[in-house]
């Protein structure tokens, strides 16, 4: 049998969490290898849990389903599983693969998780492929090396790229938001509303500052503090 797809379950509702576990046990591809109650509790978990597949509750706690998903650096494929259908147009803004209100029916869980497993197959293709970033600078095609990139900083409607041993930035137009797709290395970890960094070249950390390579300082935010907690 091929190796099963890792499920991890965000739920505050521990009858969620059987529904999902009953729905995964029929399925001989999948399995649960982590749960959590809160958004806080998941956002240390999925740090240090290779997962495939995540089944995420919206309405929690201090950090909601969606909250969760804008600050993970590294969104497993996701699926809605709410008792809400308010938030339907802004999860599917935020890539969710589907989106299920409870209570969770096996049929629907099965349709769920057979689209899940095609992007998580498209994504591991992708993801093997790409080790350069492609960006265009004054009509220029530059290619750079993962490896290279120091942070990626947002100004305005522009980004300022910074590459190590070279002093001045590429300055590209783009969002945080657009880069992210293509930084599909698991390094590549947004720490503030306005910086991605390259964590390969973190050096060390204080409680508001991140320090890399080249000497350059980097602030922490505050909604990304329990990320870089987890570093």
């Amino acid at each position: 049998m091929a190796t099963p797809y890792n499920c991890f379950i965000v739920d505050d509702e521990k009858p969620a969490h059987q529904v999902i576990q009953a729905h995964v046990n029929q399925c001989d591809d999948l399995v649960v290898v982590g749960q959590a109650y809160s958004g806080t509790e998941a956002l240390k978990s999925l740090q240090q849990t290779p997962v495939d597949i995540l089944f995420l509750d919206i309405n929690m706690p201090l950090i909601s389903g969606l909250e969760l998903l804008k600050i993970l650096p590294e969104k497993p494929i996701t699926i809605i599983t709410t008792a809400y259908s308010d938030f339907a147009l802004e999860s599917y803004q935020l890539d969710v693969v589907d989106y299920l209100l409870k209570p969770v029916s096996f049929t629907s869980f099965v349709k769920a998780t057979q689209k899940a497993k095609i992007f998580c197959s498209q994504r591991e293709r992708f993801k093997t492929a790409k080790t350069q970033l492609t960006i265009r600078e004054n009509g220029t095609a530059i290619v750079l090396d993962y490896a290279a990139v120091l942070f990626v900083e947002s100004a305005g409607n522009y980004l300022k790229i910074f590459v190590q041993g070279r002093a001045r930035a590429y300055f590209v137009y783009g969002s945080l938001l657009s880069i992210k797709e293509d930084l599909v290395s698991d390094d590549f970890l947004q720490v503030h509303r306005s910086y991605i960094i390259n964590r390969q070249h973190l050096i060390r950390t204080d409680k508001k500052i991140l320090y890399l390579t080249d000497n350059y300082q980097i602030p922490i935010g505050r909604k990304y503090q329990i990320l870089v907690d987890s570093l």
